[in-house]
């Protein structure tokens, strides 16, 4: 595998988006192909990779995934590149709930066995990072820390000091971030506004990190540190592999713009794989489907910062209504759901589901374990899968749709969550679809046989 490096954390708020993108531009502008990766599911963080080297941003999560799978994925998105930046999430051992560390950064870079950059926010601590460092080296021997990037440093004494206890306990300072605000990326109720939305701000955001970063960090030491790795022979996941194409190339229309952000690049690569003529709209500006369009994936994003704008799309909404009561496949997650609401917020959507979403204070958060109780365009009846969950809205039950996904919540109590309503698969529920290949070939199964019946009525 490529050379790599996983560039983690004490805890969220450290700095990791900022060294990681940062150091990705940088790299990349030195002349360097790099790989982006974040690790567990989070949509947004893969955007901004996405600007810093002009890749695809992909997810490693062993949670939604399975841990076999997630070598093979890194292999896949890394082909063809000289270097491999793995962002971490919250804190370098934080993972799935109630598991030992389950999809937390450290498992990652345990299963890619690639040193980890340690982000260390030091603001309000000098001497005591040797306690902190030591700790973090310590409590799982197996994680190997290779250097620390100091964050948010206040003085050259500052620096001073801090340099010191990082020599006190033998960790390497490979970089030194001073505090400025240049550096801090736009959020909102669900973390950082997405690079699509953000759009030449984000370009500019990126661009101020990467020069902080190619200033302050020493990238000829990073990489060092991510060739210092293990020869590790695996094979590269293939989406080919993976599925079973069917003929006739069946128009797939994919959501996508500022509105609908939350996908993984896989999905597409197993659709194409698949058969399927994959075509992207924009629900803020394109006024129709694809003609001939036989299936619909709505992904997740935040529709509810864009509802007027979707709203006032009357001929997309249109569309997608028709298609949805032709009996087409629709396969819709989170932002996907509330499009195909009767509203969002009081403002018309498409109207395909006989409910209503609205904004809530509440966040649902968490990984799901979940069964497809029903047959549908996307799994059988007993199918399972895990999931992840991350919303602040809610949507009201339409009268006689069937739930999508069943699962048991904290307290043991069913749960049941999502509709099924003739050929729409609707859920808040985010699914990583390597992780289920079965559903990728059972949806553009029905797309064809939705392109045989509308091309033998005309």
């Amino acid at each position: 595998m490529v050379n790599r490096l996983v560039v983690a954390a004490p805890a969220s708020g450290s700095g990791k988006t900022t060294v990681a993108t940062g150091l990705m531009a940088a790299l990349r502008r030195a002349g360097d192909r790099v790989a982006p990766f974040k690790v567990g599911p989070d949509y947004i963080d893969p955007g901004y990779h996405g600007l810093a080297t002009g890749r695809s941003g992909r997810n490693l999560d062993p949670v939604m995934v399975g841990e076999h799978r997630v070598a093979a994925l890194f292999a896949h998105g890394s082909r063809g590149c000289d270097i491999a930046v793995v962002e971490g999430v919250m804190g370098l051992f934080d993972g799935r709930v109630d598991t030992e560390g389950i999809g937390s950064t450290a498992h990652v870079a345990k299963l890619l066995s690639a040193p980890v950059l340690f982000v260390v926010d030091a603001r309000g601590q000098s001497r005591s990072l040797a306690a902190l460092l030591h700790g973090f080296r310590g409590y799982d021997p197996t994680v190997r820390l290779g250097g620390v990037v100091l964050n948010q440093v206040g003085s050259a004494r500052h620096e001073q000091v801090l340099r010191g206890a990082c020599a006190e306990v033998g960790l390497e300072v490979l970089g030194v971030l001073p505090r400025d605000d240049r550096f801090v990326l736009p959020s909102r109720h669900l973390g950082l506004v997405t690079a699509a939305e953000h759009g030449s701000a984000a370009v500019e955001a990126v661009d101020a990190v990467a020069e902080a970063v190619a200033a302050h960090v020493d990238l000829d030491a990073v990489r060092r540190l991510a060739a210092e790795v293990p020869s590790m022979a695996v094979p590269a996941w293939d989406p080919a592999e993976e599925v079973t194409a069917v003929s006739g190339a069946p128009v797939v229309a994919v959501a996508g713009g500022a509105a609908f952000t939350f996908g993984y690049a896989e999905h597409v690569e197993l659709l194409r794989a698949a058969g399927a003529d994959v075509v992207v709209v924009d629900p803020l500006r394109d006024d129709d489907l694809p003609e001939g369009t036989a299936g619909l994936v709505l992904p997740g994003g935040f529709p509810e910062q864009h509802a007027a704008e979707l709203s006032a799309n009357t001929g997309l909404r249109a569309a997608v209504a028709a298609l949805a009561r032709s009996g087409a496949p629709v396969h819709a997650e989170c932002g996907g759901l509330l499009y195909l609401a009767r509203s969002l917020d009081g403002v018309p959507m498409c109207g395909v589901l006989d409910a209503d979403g609205s904004m809530t204070p509440r966040l649902t958060l968490g990984y799901r374990d979940a069964v497809a109780p029903y047959d549908s365009v996307l799994a059988r009846a007993g199918t399972r899968i895990t999931g992840h969950e991350f919303h602040r809205t809610s949507m009201s039950a339409p009268a006689g749709a069937k739930p999508a996904w069943q699962w048991r919540g904290h307290d043991l109590k069913p749960v049941a969550e999502g509709f099924v309503v003739g050929g729409v698969h609707a859920s808040y529920l985010h699914t990583h679809p390597a992780s289920a290949p079965d559903a990728i070939t059972r949806f553009v199964r029905a797309c064809h046989s939705e392109q045989v019946r509308v091309e033998a009525t005309r």
